[in-house]
């Protein structure tokens, strides 16, 4: 589905990501760990498309299709999605208006009408009730006066709806409490299927208690430099990151 190959990056003329490899398959779940400074937002942003960062070398392949020359919006339209660590605030803009455009702009360039009025109420609803979401908060400007988690809970449902191939969260878990994560969590454990795939970016391991990764890999300086099972999430949490940066000085 997702296929990195020895891919590097800058931003300013800093290299940031310094060849990356990384295969994700339909099914799973992949956890990218690090200390600050490691990498991790630059690598999700460049899957994503943004265009602050320059790809100097390696390839990105979606699908089967090489996107490194494709557009933000049409690496979203071909079923990819980004969950932002800081989300934007839109005044005057509905959370149902928003997720009506994005739908909407997804099905024109597949070459489709915009979705029927009484589907896409149906599909707000059922996928609303799925991750608990009230009908009030529908209706809020979109991120406008929300709390940290009830921002992570509408990216969720942006997801939800907009049911991409391959979801990328990047430190989803950032500022939320215990309550916040267990429902954002339980949303992305009852999205997930044998045809999706869902990269989860964190520091820490408590995100990974509730999002249970098939494989975690630790990105230092740039480079995956070590990969495993969970396991590998519980021993960071023990040790933390100087063991590994003690084996690759090594």
């Amino acid at each position: 589905m997702l296929r990195i190959e020895n891919l590097h990056a800058s931003v300013e003329d800093k290299e940031i990501l310094k060849g990356i490899n990384l295969d994700v398959k339909p099914g799973e779940i992949h956890a990218i760990m690090g200390p600050n400074g490691s990498g991790k937002s630059t690598l999700s942003s460049v899957i994503a498309g943004n265009e602050d960062f320059e790809v100097t070398k390696g390839n990105i392949e979606f699908l089967g299709e090489d996107i490194g020359e494709l557009a933000p919006e049409d690496r979203a339209h071909k079923g990819l999605f980004l969950s932002f660590q800081y989300p934007v605030e839109i005044p005057g803009v509905s959370v149902t208006n928003f997720i009506k455009t994005a739908i909407n702009e997804t099905r024109r360039a597949k070459g489709l009408e915009d979705m029927p009025a009484n589907e896409m109420l149906k599909m707000i609803r059922e996928k609303s009730e799925l991750l608990e979401i009230d009908r009030k908060f529908l209706s809020r400007s979109l991120n406008e006066g929300f709390s940290g988690g009830e921002k992570k809970r509408n990216e969720i449902f942006q997801m939800a709806m907009l049911e991409p191939k391959l979801a990328i969260l990047d430190e989803t878990d950032s500022g939320l409490d215990i309550d916040a994560l267990r429902i954002v969590a339980n949303g992305v454990n009852k999205l997930k299927s044998k045809d999706n795939a869902v990269v989860v970016i964190t520091h820490y391991q408590r995100l990974l208690e509730y999002i249970v990764p098939d494989f975690v890999h630790v990105l230092l300086n740039g480079r995956i430099v070590k990969s495993g099972g969970k396991e590998l999430a519980f021993e960071l949490e023990e040790k933390g990151y100087d063991w590994i940066k003690q084996e690759v000085e090594v």
